[in-house]
């Protein structure tokens, strides 16, 4: 068995305090709208474009850890992910929309709320709350592929001097940057791809949704549940994760690349 130091430890500890935003990470920062995003990149890159975000702990874990933070009626514009994106609340209710134009449906979370998007559909979000409101997310593989956003966005975004290239990296005229040649910029998908992806209830995505006060604890998940003084509970949210109870069902069953409890 292999020990760490207490420096090692500390140094995998990222304290609140710690957390770095970065306001400029996506192209669609400077938008009237969505201007006043900060990301964050906790564990691992996660989908940032900008150079200068600050990622906390970059060892591969399998999966990114990150947040988004937004004021009230600030949005997250329609884009989507190779991998797996997970959506847990922390702080104020956030209203998610879906489908080629954000139309097909749309479902409102709360606080404690853990909401899992599939992969190759169009998503966005905005706060919906009173108050600024955060939000933390889990982007499944340690390469998450990048990021592809809906046509509308790139276009919009060069308005604003800011261009995507195919290594999706985030260019800034405005910053001084030089405007990358078109043969080097990020192609928009393809209409033919757009239409061809599969269309989401509401009623499917809502199944997506696990709500703080829905989750099933049981106190005996774990072996050392039997001991004096061991009490742990545990909720599955997607996937078995390390839950031993029997006749445990997760609401929240395909594969992600990783478990939730």
């Amino acid at each position: 068995m292999s020990r760490i130091t207490v420096a090692e430890a500390a140094a995998r500890t990222i304290r609140r305090g710690d957390f770095v935003s970065c306001p400029v990470a996506f192209i669609d920062c400077k938008t009237p709208g969505s201007h006043l995003k900060q990301n964050y990149s906790m564990i691992g890159p996660g989908v940032t474009t900008s150079s200068d975000q600050v990622v906390n702990l970059r060892e591969p874990h399998g999966f990114n850890i990150g947040a988004a933070a937004m004021p009230h009626g600030i949005v997250n514009n329609l884009h989507m992910h190779f991998t797996a994106e997970v959506f847990m609340c922390f702080d104020g209710d956030y209203a998610f929309r879906w489908g080629p134009e954000g139309v097909d449906g749309s479902l409102v979370a709360h606080a404690g709320d853990i909401v899992s998007v599939p992969t190759w559909i169009f998503r966005g979000f905005t706060n919906v709350g009173p108050d600024d409101g955060f939000l933390f997310t889990c982007l499944g593989g340690d390469n998450t592929g990048g990021i592809i956003w809906h046509p509308s966005i790139l276009s919009g975004a060069a308005a604003h001097g800011l261009y995507l290239t195919r290594e999706n990296v985030l260019v800034d005229t405005a910053a001084g940057a030089a405007k990358p040649d078109d043969s080097e910029l990020m192609p928009p998908i393809a209409a033919a791809d757009i239409a061809s992806m599969r269309a989401w209830s509401v009623a499917e995505m809502s199944a997506r949704v696990v709500a703080s006060d829905a989750r099933a604890f049981s106190g005996r998940a774990l072996l050392d549940s039997v001991l004096p003084g061991h009490g742990s509970e545990m909720a599955p949210v997607i996937g078995f994760g390390m839950s031993a109870a029997a006749g445990v069902v997760p609401p929240i069953g395909n594969a992600h690349g990783f478990s939730m409890e």
